[in-house]
Formats: C-alpha cells, sequence, structure tokens
C-alpha cells in the first residue's frame, strides 16, 4: 500500500465519522444549552435535569436521521472495499 492510498482511505474514515456524530453531537449542545439557560432563568441548579431531555433529543434525532446514517456508512464502506483492488499484497 502506498502512502497517498493510506492517507485517503484514513482522511476518508475521519470525514465519514465526523459526518455521522455531527446529528447528534450537535443536537446534545443545542438541548444542553437550551436547558441551561433555563436553569439560569428559574436558579435551578440540578445536574440531573439535562439528561433525560438530552437523551430524548438525541434519540428522536437518530431515529430520524438513520436512514441518512446508514447509507453515508455504506457509501464509506463500499468505496473502501473497492479500494482494496488497488493494494498491492
Amino acid at each position: 500500500m502506498n502512502l497517498e492510498l493510506a492517507i485517503e482511505l484514513f482522511r476518508g474514515a475521519i470525514m465519514s465519522a465526523l459526518m455521522l456524530v455531527t446529528p447528534t453531537l450537535m443536537t446534545a449542545i443545542a438541548v444542553g444549552l437550551m436547558i441551561s439557560l433555563i436553569q439560569s432563568i428559574t436558579s435551578i441548579q440540578d445536574q440531573t435535569l439535562t439528561f433525560a431531555p438530552k437523551l430524548f433529543a438525541v434519540g428522536i434525532v437518530m431515529v430520524a436521521s438513520s436512514s441518512w446514517l446508514m447509507k453515508t456508512l455504506m457509501n464509506f464502506t463500499v468505496e473502501t472495499y473497492s479500494r482494496m483492488t488497488q493494494i498491492p499484497f
């Protein structure tokens, strides 16, 4: 395997991983920010209050974007397997 192919495969893996986790992370960050804003306005300082809304929001986003997640992961897998023919043994 030459260095260019290895770098290209690694870059593709990193970019696919970033694309796959972005909706989940952005949802968790947005919900956490909204809950912390509500907590600061109402002076409620309970650390466990943010857990349930984040869990439900992330679950809904994962269910809603599951087809896109699977298509992205499938495209990366097919592309990686198709490049295996370029690897000299």
